[in-house]
């Protein structure tokens, strides 16, 4: 038969003391004295006495969990970013509850509603590149849930997130390949939509011009970072009558799908066309045409940060928050990591 488990009412029955002092005795309240506390923890764990979580979540007002929203697991840059949330989570006594939108803003909206029934204190997400619709963020609100965005930020204003700095990274990313040579210069952008793919065109856009070369809308082709996508995005370009001798990828999964296509096309690899992505994915290692060089973007580092935002916002009280509340939007410093071979 199986066994119910213990109650503070068990305990306080045989020791023939009220419930109140249980409890306080288990919370070693400085106002129960040292010989009561040691008789009721003593026999609670000869009880094998456990918490009733679920009271405490009551009164504390929190159920010690964070939601997290990303695109996809099986992304390199998104599981490193989860592996920081949850580092950092753990050190903190938060549970993480996980979801993927597989870049869907119908799955998104499903994702955070459940989140919000489970009573998750806080959210964490990376929004899905066709998400165009905010809504379902800014009804979190109402129920007092903070909200930390990462990498992919939507088009809001008063919004907590942390991000990489897509233009400082494109200008090292296109500067580098001005000094090889390099005079037409294309770019494989994501979404139009997505701030990061404006943030890169911007980049593109001030490092062409700070090195007096012509900027040419018709050389950066927007994707939808799908293998077709890279695919139509490439015939584009190298059907342009100003043909690129380097191409700028809005990532390495993109980079890579950019130069099986080349090598299709019978174009020689960092000669004929040369290569430079966003994100430095350990994948790249393993490919025998690499990109020269990728942007690092630092996710573990933007998913540690999210998470402290969080948990700061999570613990301020109530009437902390408000019209005056102050917003956090922090810029991670990107880098040019170079994979030339010597």
């Amino acid at each position: 038969m199986e066994q119910k488990p213990t109650t503070i009412k068990e305990i306080a029955k045989q020791l023939n003391i009220s419930f109140s002092t249980v409890s306080r005795a288990l919370h070693n309240h400085p106002n129960i004295g040292l010989r009561t506390k040691l008789r009721v923890q003593q026999l609670a764990k000869e009880l094998n006495y456990e918490p009733n979580q679920t009271a405490i979540f009551f009164q504390q007002r929190k159920t010690f969990t964070i939601g997290v929203i990303i695109p996809e697991l099986a992304e390199a840059f998104f599981s490193t970013s989860i592996n920081g949330i949850e580092d950092t989570a753990e050190k903190n006594k938060y549970t993480v509850l996980l979801g993927q939108s597989h870049d869907s803003e119908e799955r998104e909206k499903k994702i955070l509603e459940t989140m919000k029934q489970h009573r998750v204190d806080g959210v964490i997400i990376s929004i899905s590149k066709n998400t165009v619709n905010y809504e379902h963020f800014e009804s979190l609100k109402k129920y007092g849930i903070p909200v930390v965005f990462f990498d992919r930020i939507p088009k809001m204003s008063d919004i907590h997130y942390v991000s990489s700095n897509m233009i400082s990274g494109t200008l090292q990313a296109v500067s580098f390949l001005i000094k090889k040579g390099h005079r037409v210069i294309g770019m494989i952008n994501g979404p139009e939509k997505l701030l990061a793919s404006q943030e890169r065109k911007e980049g593109y856009q001030q490092s062409m011009t700070k090195s007096r070369l012509k900027f040419d809308p018709s050389l950066v082709v927007n994707s939808d970072l799908s293998l077709t996508g890279t695919q139509l995005a490439m015939e584009e370009l190298l059907s342009s009558k100003r043909k690129p001798t380097a191409i700028v990828t809005f990532n390495d999964y993109v980079a890579l799908d950019a130069i099986q296509y080349a090598q299709k096309r019978k174009r020689k690899i960092n000669k004929d066309v040369c290569f430079v992505s966003f994100a430095n994915l350990p994948i790249s290692s393993y490919s025998a045409y690499p990109p020269l060089a990728s942007v690092e973007q630092y996710p573990y580092i933007q998913g540690q940060k999210a998470t402290e935002i969080l948990l700061e916002l999570m613990n301020k009280n109530k009437d902390e928050s408000g019209q005056n509340e102050v917003y956090y939007k922090i810029i991670v410093e990107s880098q040019l990591v170079l994979h030339e071979k010597k």
